[in-house]
């Protein structure tokens, strides 16, 4: 295929990043992510490329005015690195459920938290309770 997607004029990412950098994370799939590359001292961690994950958030955001073919491309010929449509596609949707996960589950320990507070305040204003039969005798 040797078609042209056409001229396209999207803005240069600047300044994306401010305060944030970008951590090394651990390999856990033989795939490498885009956006990382393998450390070259230890094979388990990869170690982000900060040019192109700087350019994929700026991709992001044009996504809700370009397609996913547009953006890819855009950022292929920006990185040298290239990125199919789905491969982003698949990236962007994989970052969603990891954030949406880990939303419920701080949820869900917010919610453990007052609950395990709560009992503890029962169980401390509770008057007439029974007491402890131990097998050697009483308590």
């Amino acid at each position: 295929m040797d078609r042209s997607l056409g001229k396209w004029k999207l803005p240069q990412p600047i300044d994306v990043r401010e305060e944030n950098e970008w951590l090394p994370v651990p390999r856990i799939a033989r795939t490498i992510p885009w956006g990382y590359e393998v450390d070259p001292d230890d094979e388990d961690i990869l170690v982000p490329i900060t040019d192109q994950l700087d350019y994929l958030e700026k991709g992001k955001k044009y996504l809700q005015q370009y397609s996913l073919r547009e953006v890819a491309a855009w950022l292929s010929t920006n990185t040298g690195r290239s990125i199919s449509h789905l491969g982003l596609q698949k990236r962007i949707k994989h970052e969603r459920q990891r954030k949406d996960s880990a939303r419920s589950l701080r949820k869900w320990a917010e919610y453990a938290e007052k609950a395990i507070k709560k009992a503890e305040e029962i169980e401390n204003k509770r008057v007439g309770a029974k007491r402890v039969h131990t097998v050697e005798g009483r308590i």
